[in-house]
């Protein structure tokens, strides 16, 4: 285009210079074509004079050329935009841009988009800068998700906070239905907060107090004397229920010792479900199994309480009655858990189940 440009500014020269040498010679008479040829020609300067020529050369951070990027012009006033590739050397050009202000916009694979912008005159074949693209800097979204540990050592803050009436320790619910497997540290920590907790001591101390004041195991006698081989009793049934059937056989068999609140469905459903809890539980694969860890426990801590009952209260029957009173009372404290309990349990995960 731009020899085609100066073929006409030379034609036009060299017309402009036989204007006198005509105007000595007879002139034609003026006829209709010949007007229309004055106007064409009049029409096509101003063409040219309101019109330009942009080129430049796209290329990279190092200066080397960028082929086959796309470069985009538009102007105010302009309704379409014009859009040319970059050649192989990396060069563009555009032809017959109405003078005034101008936008290029670059657009290359890996590369970040590029905007130059600029003012072209009347008539000027306007070289722009080189345009330089930015690699494109790749986002990569990373989502930080704790480990199962991580997550069941959230959930055991929160149930180590769980006491009824704000007082009573009340560890071992889960409001949390898919709550995360404790591992064998884990277990171990819930069993000793929930054991030595100093209201602990003072529920076995009104459990002894109960046993004196019924004679219960009377070889113990009476007096302080008494009251203290049964605290003592009583505090060692709670130490070894608790570590063996919460922490050893848990451990031992991969099983979860708390009790996960269920909360849906009917009354007759969720009695039942908590009742079969002393028997059945969650294995820390998620899927529910025989509880081992409870109805060994129960009967492994009645054999152990062998060794400091009074020796008229020893033997297999002591063994097989506590171990039959821990299971019975095991299902009974779930059904409390169930239907009574979180009322009473202030920071219960109320947003984890229904009420």
């Amino acid at each position: 285009m731009l020899h085609f440009k100066s073929g006409h500014i030379v034609l036009a020269f060299a017309m402009a210079c036989a204007m006198p040498c005509l105007s000595q010679t007879t002139q034609p008479a003026s006829t209709p074509e010949n007007q229309t040829s004055d106007s064409n020609s009049v029409q096509a300067a101003a063409t040219l004079q309101a019109t330009g020529t942009l080129n430049g050369t796209i290329v990279d951070a190092s200066g080397a050329v960028v082929a086959g990027a796309h470069i985009k012009l538009s102007q105010p006033g302009q309704s379409a935009n014009v859009e040319v590739l970059s050649g192989s050397d990396g060069s563009y050009s555009f032809s017959n841009v109405a003078a005034g202000s101008f936008q290029l916009t670059v657009l290359a694979k890996s590369f970040a988009s590029q905007i130059s912008s600029g003012t072209l005159a009347p008539g000027e074949i306007q070289t722009v800068p080189p345009i330089a693209l930015a690699v494109a800097v790749a986002s990569t979204e990373v989502q930080v998700t704790p480990s199962r540990v991580e997550e069941a050592e959230l959930e055991i803050k929160q149930e180590e906070k769980q006491r009824v009436l704000a007082v009573i320790p009340n560890f071992y619910v889960s409001y949390v239905p898919d709550a995360a497997p404790l591992n064998t540290r884990q277990k171990f920590q819930l069993a000793w907060k929930s054991t030595f907790d100093p209201v602990s001591f003072a529920i076995i101390g009104v459990v002894a107090g109960m046993e004196q004041a019924e004679n219960q195991y009377e070889g113990y006698g009476q007096g302080a004397q008494g009251y203290g081989k049964r605290y003592g009793a009583a505090l060692a049934d709670n130490v070894s229920g608790s570590f063996i059937a919460s922490f050893v056989l848990p451990s031992v068999f991969k099983q979860d010792p708390r009790y996960f609140y269920k909360g849906t469905g009917s009354n007759s459903s969720r009695f039942w479900y908590a009742m079969s809890s002393a028997v059945v539980c969650k294995g820390d694969n998620g899927h529910w199994q025989p509880n081992y860890s409870n109805i060994i426990g129960d009967f492994a801590a009645g054999a152990i309480s062998n060794a400091y009952y009074p020796d008229a209260d020893r033997g297999a029957s002591l063994t097989v009655e506590n171990a039959l009173v821990g299971i019975g009372s095991s299902a009974i404290a779930a059904v409390f858990q169930e239907f009574v309990v979180k009322k009473f349990t202030p920071h219960a995960k109320k947003d984890q189940s229904k009420p």
